[in-house]
């Protein structure tokens, strides 16, 4: 389902990509309903909905129809978060969200692969960790910069997430008492997330009870506008061999920053070996 799901919100993200004539900086689509393309429950399509129109970040939305999928466009404006968000001496990678819709596939990965919490480091507006809530986990942000974290704790009325603004690569995952999570890491490899992911890799990993337990999604990238790494996996390929991970799987989503990309992001799933 997983699978088939990403492949339509894809196909989905492209057909709209070629139509779209709008100018605003970011934009993404979230199916209106139920339907055969994306057999998601009304009540959870319905919480997508709501942190779209309750975020500052989506100033206009519309309804349209793409390649027969009643969606509707939501489109925003990133740019005083993401001046913020770079401002911080300890920032590793400035903000840029993925979509809503990859964050919900991203969020019922871990929930079908066993994952019992979602750790959203470098959470920015919190989607992934929200959306983990809207699949009933335990949700956890970790975000450096206060107005991102005052941005999350206002689109909290029905889904509950804990949002905390703090330094990912020095905050204590001990106090949380985790039994199986999964850690997204945001940002790309070549953009900061290398650093970010070693940083909290070596936070954690010291704590061998939780270690062997632990799975890690990365977001990476095929686009030649970055260096390749020479291990592959979407610039990601040295850091999983030279700290002891495998791949589980590789999901390719849309995001804010691959929209006119034709290439998609890569979010790489790995574990311990």
């Amino acid at each position: 389902m997983i699978e088939k799901l990403a492949e339509n919100l894809v196909n989905l993200k492209k057909e709209f990509a070629l139509k779209y004539e709008g100018n605003s900086q970011i934009q993404e689509i979230i199916p209106t309903s139920k339907s055969e393309s994306f057999p998601v429950d009304q009540d959870k399509l319905n919480l997508l909905h709501e942190f779209a129109t309750r975020n500052p970040i989506c100033y206009n939305s519309f309804e349209k129809i793409i390649d027969d999928t009643s969606c509707i466009v939501y489109e925003g404006d990133i740019n005083k978060y993401w001046l913020n968000s770079i401002q911080h001496d300890s920032s590793h990678a400035p903000f840029s969200p993925t979509w809503i819709m990859s964050g919900y596939i991203l969020s019922l990965f871990a929930k079908e692969n066993g994952y019992s919490e979602i750790i959203d480091i470098g959470s920015g507006d919190g989607r992934i960790a929200y959306c983990g809530g809207v699949h009933g986990m335990k949700s956890y942000s970790i975000e450096l910069d206060d107005m991102l974290v005052n941005l999350q704790k206002s689109l909290t009325t029905n889904v509950n997430f804990n949002s905390t603004c703090f330094d990912a690569i020095k905050f204590d995952y001990l106090s949380l008492n985790l039994t199986k999570p999964l850690f997204f890491i945001g940002g790309l490899a070549q953009m900061g997330g290398l650093e970010l992911a070693t940083g909290v890799l070596n936070r954690v990993k010291p704590h061998f009870h939780l270690w062997n337990k632990i799975g890690w999604s990365f977001a990476g990238t095929l686009s030649k506008k970055y260096p390749a790494d020479p291990k592959n996996h979407a610039g990601w390929g040295s850091f999983i061999e030279n700290s002891n991970l495998q791949l589980i799987q590789n999901i390719s989503l849309p995001t804010a920053w691959s929209f006119h990309e034709s290439d998609e992001t890569q979010y790489v799933f790995v574990k311990p070996l």
